[in-house]
């Protein structure tokens, strides 16, 4: 029987979701990058709430916006429209994007390949960047250097993770518990919720861990040249301590 993996529908709420992730570290990475295609299409694949794509829009950049999440989806389009900016947000699971136009960037963030769980998921996003990213275009992409110390010591108990207020007024509390599977390379998160001082759910998040040579392998093999890895987003040369796998890619010329 096949395993079912999932991300909860909790975490995918809104007001949840904005509420606990109000970092913008990687926002001058992709400015930096984005700069040299300022005139160009931009493709941002799990756009989630538009943490990034409205920033990037205000900044005059023309961004599409991708999510797999209604709930998402529709909390973008909403900030968006309160502050007046224009941004073309499409529903569309990203391993079937088939979209009309070509893009001079497309990017990933926010560690979002991690929920392609099996080696067809994610080759499948490949091929699908690639049929839309223009020849002289940019990939980029972030995801987690895994640390298997972090696992271990976070599969002994549970840790509280997150205490935050959400804008409709809820106070929230989340308590994770972990279990990695070796056979899939799956880490089997999961988050315990409490709101307004009482037990609500327990929402899956699970979690696909790519290891360093394995993810250069498979994105060579899918046609794209790694011309940086980052260890973070200030550009550190990628090492063993890294905490973060930051790839900007552009596609293999088939002439050479």
């Amino acid at each position: 029987m096949e395993e079912k993996y999932t991300v909860g529908n909790l975490i995918y709420d809104g007001d949840i979701y904005d509420g606990m992730n109000t970092q913008m570290d990687d926002l001058p990475f992709y400015l930096r990058w984005l700069k040299e295609k300022k005139d160009g299409n931009i493709l941002e694949l799990c756009c989630g709430t538009g943490r990034l794509a409205i920033p990037l829009a205000r900044e005059g950049y023309t961004i599409t916006g991708v999510d797999n999440s209604t709930s998402m989806l529709k909390q973008a389009a909403d900030k968006a429209n309160e502050l007046n900016i224009p941004i073309l947000f499409i529903e569309s699971d990203m391993r079937y994007l088939d979209l009309p136009e070509m893009y001079d960037v497309i990017f990933i963030p926010f560690n979002s390949i991690h929920h392609l769980y099996t080696n067809r998921d994610l080759f499948d996003v490949l091929i699908r960047v690639k049929k839309h990213l223009k020849k002289d275009g940019y990939f980029i992409f972030d995801c987690f250097n895994p640390n298997i110390h972090y696992i271990v010591e976070a599969e002994k108990e549970e840790q509280v993770v997150a205490e935050y207020s959400t804008r409709d007024g809820r106070e929230v509390v989340v308590k994770q518990t972990m279990m990695y599977e070796n056979t899939t390379q799956i880490n089997r998160i999961k988050w315990h919720y409490y709101i307004n001082g009482e037990f609500d759910s327990t929402q899956n998040l699970d979690m696909r861990m790519f290891f360093p040579q394995e993810l250069d392998a498979y994105v060579s093999m899918c046609g794209f040249e790694v011309i940086h890895k980052f260890g973070g987003f200030k550009e550190e040369t990628f090492e063993n301590r890294s905490d973060k796998q930051i790839f900007v890619c552009k596609q293999i010329d088939d002439n050479q």
